[in-house]
């Protein structure tokens, strides 16, 4: 196996997951991956979970690591202040710089936006928005970033000009291992009708009154566990939808099923959608950072 000598390591490092990429410019050499999250990890044990990963990677000078994601939250690494919006997503000379053991690396973690009225921030997508706008520059509409807090983003000039973070995801995954609906919720069963008919009550604005109805529905008419389901996310879903609709330009970035789900909706609302491959954008924008810091080198 021949011997991997990154010039810089591109890391991104959300709650559940750490992933490497081994980079010569925007070239990927190799790229490595772990279950070592910010959820499973005490603050001494980022540095450790890292050189797991890169120690192989490391040679005579000190390799420059840029991470992106939840490390850098208040129970990270290193917390790295929010910068303010309007702004662009990233910034050369706005990274923090990590305190690390190991002198071999130079590790700095990129800050996640922040908007005061009304108050959200934005932790790791900011790194994906960059990677978009560095293929799509000239962009001027609303990104949708489907996910547990699913994000709508407004963005002009090459800025991110506000937000707004819809607890979507969360929220299915509270009611339907949570709550009462739990009950009628149980397996992976689903119902493309049943979510439809459930997108169309979230956008006439009647989705929490809809919510009970599921449980009600189960006992009395036998509704099924797939059904249930589908019904529930296509409430919350639509929900959402309502607010996103007469947007002039729509694109979604994220996992390719939750995209799908989020444009049926979109769709229904009469919103015209793009879909853009969300599995490349993460490196691609912290290889725009990179580059741009090179460049003013």
């Amino acid at each position: 196996m021949s011997e991997v000598k990154p010039e810089w390591v591109a890391a991104d490092w959300g709650t559940s997951h750490l992933r490497v990429w081994a980079m010569r410019g925007s070239e990927v050499l190799a790229s490595a991956d772990a279950p070592d999250g910010m959820g499973k990890l005490a603050r001494d044990e980022f540095e450790p979970a890292l050189l797991r990963l890169i120690g192989d990677w490391i040679g005579d000078t000190p390799l420059p690591v840029i991470a992106c994601g939840m490390v850098g939250a208040r129970q990270g690494w290193q917390e790295a202040p929010y910068r303010m919006v309007p702004c662009a997503p990233v910034a050369t000379g706005e990274t923090m710089k990590v305190d690390t053991r190991d002198p071999r690396i130079a590790v700095e973690i990129v800050p996640g936006l922040a908007q005061d009225d009304p108050a959200d921030v934005i932790r790791g997508e900011e790194v994906q928005i960059a990677g978009f706008l560095a293929e799509t520059p000239d962009f001027d509409g609303v990104l949708i970033m489907p996910g547990t807090h699913s994000k709508r983003v407004r963005i002009a000039d090459g800025k991110v000009l506000s937000f707004a973070t819809a607890m979507t995801g969360e929220l299915f995954e509270l009611l339907s291992t949570a709550s009462v609906l739990r009950h009628g919720m149980t397996g992976d069963d689903w119902d493309d009708a049943a979510f439809e008919g459930g997108v169309r009550d979230g956008l006439a604005g009647v989705a929490f009154e809809r919510l009970f109805p599921l449980r009600a529905q189960g006992l009395l008419h036998g509704l099924s566990a797939g059904a249930a389901r589908a019904r529930l996310s296509g409430l919350l879903i639509g929900a959402e939808a309502r607010a996103i609709a007469d947007c002039e330009r729509v694109v979604l970035i994220g996992a390719a099923k939750l995209c799908a789900l989020y444009k049926t909706a979109l769709e229904m609302a009469g919103q015209t959608v793009e879909v853009a491959d969300g599995s490349r954008l993460v490196r691609n924008g912290l290889v725009a950072l990179w580059q741009k810091g090179a460049a003013q080198k």
